[in-house]
């Protein structure tokens, strides 16, 4: 059995929290600057370039690329032979405090009923799947409230089955419009149960931009669902254009037989989310 301390898992969280604000992973970047290119509209390809301009201060001034630093979400697999000298959730909290507070991360966590604000952005949302290993690898994805707010989840008759599902997913970014600052990527769960549906469409968005799902049929729906959005003309911001997603991904776990959960989250350009293994 091999040991983790609290404080290495808080040391890092701490930086986790401070490098996704900084700086933007590369894939994401990458579908950025490419979609330079491929945007038809003027407009659309100024703002998308104003979109890359304002990564690269973030990332060499070391400030945030956006000013809703987000509620930290975590995804931990947590190895079987791996024992923690304490409690994982309070030694996330905690490098949540402290990399909020040493990044100059804007706190955003309140309470729902009295809008009352925690101060520190905790407590943390964790996730937490046992796997085989000793080791302990912790995906860290700041979600912003832009985005967030615009994710829709829908119990769906079995029978209105993936033509349903295409119906649904468009809908949801019509809808949302330029409200989630695309371009956006779209993380979609199919089946499961309600929860565990939204569980799948935010981890989704965690996959590398440009991989597809293992599954064929699968893979094959990501295409069509990502060229119907872009079909829509919201565009770079909203301004119009042929650049409303970057990708979407689908995730699918078996359902009831009477019910067909289909989740819709939304992430904004900036698709923070850093990932460390211990």
């Amino acid at each position: 059995m091999r040991r983790v301390s609290q404080k290495e898992i808080t040391e890092k969280v701490k930086d986790l929290c401070i490098e996704s604000a900084y700086v933007l992973e590369e894939d994401v970047v990458k579908a950025l600057e490419d979609a330079i290119g491929r945007e038809r509209s003027p407009l659309g390809r100024e703002v998308l370039k104003e979109i890359v301009r304002n990564l690269e201060i973030a990332r060499t001034d070391l400030l945030p690329m956006c000013q809703d630093t987000g509620i930290a979400v975590f995804f931990v697999d947590m190895g079987r032979e791996v024992m923690i000298d304490g409690s994982l959730e309070d030694a996330i909290d905690e490098g949540v405090r402290q990399g909020y507070r040493d990044g100059y991360l804007r706190k955003s966590v309140c309470h729902p009923i009295t809008r009352e604000n925690t101060g520190d952005n905790t407590p943390a949302i964790v996730h937490v799947s046992i796997v085989e290993g000793d080791r302990v690898t912790i995906r860290m994805a700041p979600k912003g409230a832009g985005s967030e707010n615009m994710s829709r989840l829908r119990m769906l008759k079995p029978s209105e089955g993936v033509e349903g599902i295409k119906g649904f997913v468009v809908e949801t970014v019509k809808e949302a419009g330029g409200n989630p600052c695309p371009p956006i990527i779209v993380g979609v769960g199919i089946g499961g149960s309600f929860e565990k549906s939204a569980i799948l469409a935010k981890k989704a968005l965690l996959r590398k931009i440009g991989s597809a799902n293992p599954d064929g049929s699968i893979a094959g729906l990501e295409r069509e669902l990502l060229e119907r959005i872009n079909m829509l003309g919201i565009g770079p911001m909203g301004f119009g254009g042929t650049t409303t997603a970057l990708a979407v991904h689908v995730e699918t776990f078996p359902c009831h037989i009477a019910s067909l959960p289909v989740a819709v989250n939304i992430q904004c350009h900036a698709a923070r989310h850093k990932e460390v293994v211990i």
